[in-house]
């Protein structure tokens, strides 16, 4: 049997300089604390605790002083920050400076929505480390929306400026711009072009990789996929693949690999999410070799 490797899965950039800078740290004998799991891949922390890192919550956080803290790829909203201060916490900057830049845009924007009667909305997980860090730059005044139906929580009448959590699906995104347009046009706003502006904040690591695993995944009898189970943009990535094959398993450790999947197949291809280390990939691919 063929076994292919998707040669662009694995750590988007942001993801990549978060684990190096940990590294770095750890290996210079520091202390460090990882403010949550430094990525949503449960073998990744286990070998970065392995060396060291230690992951906490928010509320041990809070009780932390005079230490090392490191802040992943996700982002934090600015209480983090104020809160480390007060505590005499060295941050270790990791926020992924995609996310860094969308944060300050998000801070701008609603800045200026105080003086045009403006709303800020962002298309994004409810909960999700990256969505929360976001919406503290608004004062947890913006509206999230995760569902066309949430739409209902928008005055319409009034100017939106739309964001996307990075790791949203395009096609989701773009069905939530039409409906908020349309919204605006059936309650009478002449003018929605000018009420209504859209940022293109999905990441293009992300969005860039739905075309290439489309393709990838419709060339093999049969797909593993492997993404931690907690990661948002391999639910989205793994139901791309689902969706052009339906014989596409999501696993996230060689041990939930079901040897049946590959009866009568000739090929196999092995991809995953840019939260999927490229050691935990080749990893499932040797195994799937020796099948």
């Amino acid at each position: 049997m063929e076994v292919e490797v998707d040669k662009w899965s694995g750590f988007c950039f942001g993801v990549q300089n978060a684990v190096e800078i940990t590294e770095k740290a750890l290996m210079r004998g520091e202390k460090v604390f990882s403010l949550g799991p430094i990525v949503h891949n449960d073998k990744e922390v286990e070998r970065l605790s392995s060396l060291g890192l230690i992951s906490i919550d928010h509320e041990q956080f809070m009780n932390l002083h005079d230490c090392k803290v490191l802040i992943r790829a996700h982002g934090e909203p600015p209480e983090t920050y104020q809160a480390a201060e007060k505590n005499n916490i060295t941050i270790i900057e990791a926020t992924c400076p995609i996310v860094k830049r969308l944060q300050s845009r998000i801070r701008e924007t609603w800045l200026r929505s105080k003086t045009d009667n403006g709303q800020v909305v962002i298309f994004g997980k409810p909960g999700h480390a990256e969505v929360v860090g976001l919406l503290g730059q608004t004062n947890n005044e913006g509206i999230l929306i995760s569902l066309p139906e949430d739409i209902i929580r928008i005055d319409v009448t009034r100017p939106v400026s739309l964001f996307s959590q990075t790791t949203m699906g395009l096609k989701e995104y773009s069905n939530i711009k039409t409906l908020i347009f349309k919204s605006m046009k059936e309650r009478g706003v002449l003018d929605p072009a000018y009420h209504f502006r859209v940022n293109n904040t999905i990441c293009g690591q992300v969005s860039n990789r739905e075309p290439i695993l489309k393709a990838f995944a419709e060339k093999h009898d049969t797909i593993i996929f492997v993404s931690g189970k907690e990661s948002s943009n391999g639910k989205m990535l793994y139901s791309v693949c689902k969706s052009v094959n339906p014989d596409t398993h999501f696993v996230s450790s060689p041990e939930e690999i079901d040897r049946s999947w590959f009866k009568g197949k000739l090929s196999a291809g092995i991809c995953g999410a840019t939260s999927t280390p490229k050691w935990l990939i080749e990893n499932i691919r040797d195994l799937v070799s020796n099948i």
